[in-house]
């Protein structure tokens, strides 16, 4: 048996809808693999699974099982543990379709001298494992009340939980969960990758994710639903600088915003910038502060919003947003910033003047929050969250440009890929990580990057940033504690082998 043990960054980067898995699934068939291959294979992978979870149990192990294929695996998978010597309870909340492989792996339990529980047990012994093998990444709505009780029964388990694809209750193209839903520890995704794995409540709920492929299958980059991005990805594509550089070459970014009261914003926009390497940074900002903002940070040029206004031509690009505020100086400063010509990010307050006044641009950048892109969709926070796979191409289709939908599981939409960035965690709940991202983002297109690439590579910096600042605790992260680091992420050759919290 083949291991499904795989760190992260070894998980596959194709994430693919269930409809294309089940198209991968009939193109195995058509190639001769044997009917319930699959399923046996999946068994195996699940008992390997399974040990890793519990490496010295010998049970009781709690197998739940559904109707469909699912629910199969965990017949093969209560075999093969049965078999080794592990005491297995098999519990199903419905009977196997009929002339299924589920049905026919169902038999093989039964004929090994397996029985088939019907009921949720009394609670007079504990488990020392569950298998989720209710629903399978077929699920399109909220489980039905039945099954749902199943669900809610298996949370209240002490027991570690162990799920089959995708937990019961989360749906595997969107990471929504419309109703009830199992909180695994681990989940073994088989055959592909689905992006609800890792967007939406799919990181609350899904614990560990492994992957095992069951067979060599080409999958073409072509079909993708979307491609999954994490740092290790993307550090190839920040080659060392030639010698021969200097501050005119990498790029010139300006800042605008910072209204009295949150001038911290294009600060730490500006910071960003200059720690993922642009050349020169310059904020335009309110004249209240105007004299103080590069207090701290003297690589910063500040301009006040009262004097002469930057040469248009100036900057690489323009960041717009940040602690811009919803004055009528926030309004002179968006109005102005839309008349003037070249690439533009929106962030923070300038995405809500967008949803007041909608354009279509093909040279910009959007980079809402999920309340951001509620009202840039005229929707609700909810209604975002429910697939965000789905909203996330429809700003891009509304706006243009290159979206960013920010969250767990972040999105970036051209209009012709979708990526998912499996980097971050809720650490990144405070004020500020967004300003941050903006500069880091500005800073890598103006040194060369194309406009999506630099959103690709400026979200999983930021994203791997977080996760190595969060080594001494998620809750209390600030956006600042990210600084030293993404110098050290945007200088791969320097960082691949080792990356640690400076002192």
């Amino acid at each position: 048996m083949s291991t499904p043990d795989q760190p992260a960054a070894t998980l596959p980067y194709s994430l693919l809808s269930t409809e294309q898995i089940r198209d991968l699934e009939a193109f195995a068939l058509s190639q001769g693999l044997a009917r319930g291959e699959l399923m046996a294979r999946a068994g195996e992978a699940l008992y390997v699974a399974a040990r890793r979870l519990r490496p010295d149990s010998s049970g009781p192990w709690w197998i739940i099982c559904g109707s469909g294929n699912n629910g199969g695996d965990g017949y093969v998978l209560a075999r093969l543990a049965r078999a080794a010597g592990v005491t297995v309870r098999l519990f199903a909340c419905a009977p196997p379709r009929q002339g299924s492989d589920a049905e026919q792996a169902c038999q093989r339990w039964l004929q090994s001298g397996g029985d088939v529980e019907l009921e949720w047990p009394a609670a007079d012994h504990a488990p020392d494992l569950v298998v989720d093998a209710l629903l399978g990444i077929g699920q399109c709505s909220a489980p039905r009340p039945a099954v749902a009780a199943w669900i809610d029964a298996i949370n209240q388990l002490a027991a570690p939980v162990l799920a089959v694809d995708i937990p019961s209750g989360l749906l595997a193209d969107s990471g929504a969960a419309p109703g009830a839903v199992v909180r695994a520890s681990a989940t073994l995704s088989l055959l592909a990758l689905t992006p609800g794995l890792f967007t939406g409540r799919g990181p609350d709920v899904c614990g560990a994710v492994w992957h095992h492929p069951l067979a060599s299958l080409p999958v073409s980059p072509d079909v993708l639903l979307a491609q999954r991005l994490d740092y290790a990805a993307i550090c190839n594509l920040l080659p060392r600088r030639p010698r021969t550089a200097h501050k005119g070459t990498c790029g010139r970014v300006l800042i605008i915003g910072g209204a009295p009261g949150m001038s911290g914003a294009v600060r730490l926009a500006g910071e960003g910038a200059l720690r993922a390497g642009a050349g020169l940074v310059r904020v335009l900002t309110h004249p209240q502060h105007a004299s103080l903002l590069n207090i701290g940070c003297p690589e910063l040029m500040v301009s006040s919003s009262d004097q002469a206004p930057t040469a248009p031509d100036w900057p690489s690009i323009r960041v717009l947003g940040p602690g811009l505020g919803q004055t009528s100086w926030s309004e002179s400063l968006w109005q102005m910033q839309l008349t003037v010509p070249g690439v533009l990010l929106l962030d923070a307050d300038a995405l809500s003047w967008l949803a007041r006044q909608p354009q279509h641009r093909d040279n910009w950048v959007l980079t809402p929050h999920p309340g951001e892109a509620a009202r840039l969709l005229g929707c609700s926070v909810a209604e975002v969250e429910a697939d965000r796979l789905a909203s996330v191409r429809a700003l891009q289709r509304r706006y243009g440009g290159v979206v960013v939908l920010k969250g767990a599981g972040s999105l970036i939409c051209d209009g012709q890929q979708l990526w998912l960035c499996t980097e971050g965690n809720p650490g990144m709940a405070s004020g500020g990580m967004g300003d941050l991202l903006s500069g880091i983002i500005a800073a890598l297109y103006a040194q060369g990057l194309p406009l999506a690439t630099a959103c690709c590579v400026g979200v999983c910096i930021h994203g791997e940033a977080a996760d190595l600042a969060a080594c001494a605790g998620e809750r209390g992260l600030l956006a600042s504690d990210l600084l030293p680091l993404i110098r050290r992420l945007v200088n791969p050759q320097d960082t691949m082998n080792h990356v640690s919290i400076p002192d």
